[in-house]
């Protein structure tokens, strides 16, 4: 079975549903043939390297309301985070273009490292405050990862990557993430609860596996409907 993940390391669901997918894993007893493949989304492709706001000012001006508003959304998403084990930390955010960060997954992608440098830049952050927009804390955050991205971003490398999966979201038209493609015939939109992914598990797992019994020998007495046919 082959899992495909449209996602934004900015995006905090994309965090929590990463956390549920995995959590349905555990339970799937087939979970060792399941592939799990990450694509590039960007929320916002316009998006600066740096800003002066802080994350509660940039989510007050994007949606038109209050800060104190704002506050209360977050602290809602850092409940919703703590019951899955994420520490989100929104005072340390900084708001960033992740489009380099995308490239990074994707020179991840190629060292078979994808999963684990997803789940490296979700922490970097959304909890530590790292400012994933600079290339010089991607190339020590690749480094951690055994990974050597010194001259990722001194040229273009893996920017056609990230596009096509751009553009692959687009002709799905995903609009939002996280968007979770099973075996391209069935779509989860959003941080859905754990059960919604265990069923699709199933679901998939049976249609790809139907337990079809073939008959042999030929045909003999047989009973049917109460009676019996000899």
């Amino acid at each position: 079975m082959k899992i495909d993940i449209w996602s934004d390391v900015a995006c905090p669901f994309c965090y929590i549903g990463k956390r549920h997918l995995e959590a349905a894993l555990e339970q799937f007893p087939n979970s060792k043939d399941v592939q799990v493949t990450w694509h590039s989304f960007e929320l916002d492709p316009s998006a600066k390297t740096e800003y002066e706001e802080d994350h509660y000012q940039l989510l007050a001006n994007k949606y038109g309301m209050s800060r104190e508003q704002a506050e209360a959304n977050s602290e809602r998403v850092s409940a919703s985070g703590k019951a899955v084990g994420i520490d989100f930390d929104f005072d340390k955010v900084k708001h960033t273009n992740t489009f380099n960060a995308h490239r990074l997954i994707q020179l991840a992608h190629k060292e078979g490292k994808q999963d684990e440098m997803e789940e490296r830049l979700f922490k970097a952050y959304f909890t530590e405050g790292k400012h994933i927009g600079d290339p010089a804390v991607l190339q020590t955050i690749a480094a951690e990862a055994g990974l050597d991205a010194s001259s990722l971003f001194n040229g273009n490398a893996f920017t056609d990557e990230v596009r096509k999966d751009e553009a692959e979201a687009q002709g799905l038209n995903i609009r939002g993430v996280p968007f979770f493609v099973f075996d391209m015939k069935y779509a989860i939109s959003g941080a859905q609860p754990v059960d919604v992914f265990t069923q699709t598990l199933q679901k998939v797992w049976e249609e790809n596996h139907p337990k079809n019994i073939t008959p042999v020998g030929g045909e003999g007495g047989v009973c049917e409907d109460g009676a019996c046919n000899v």
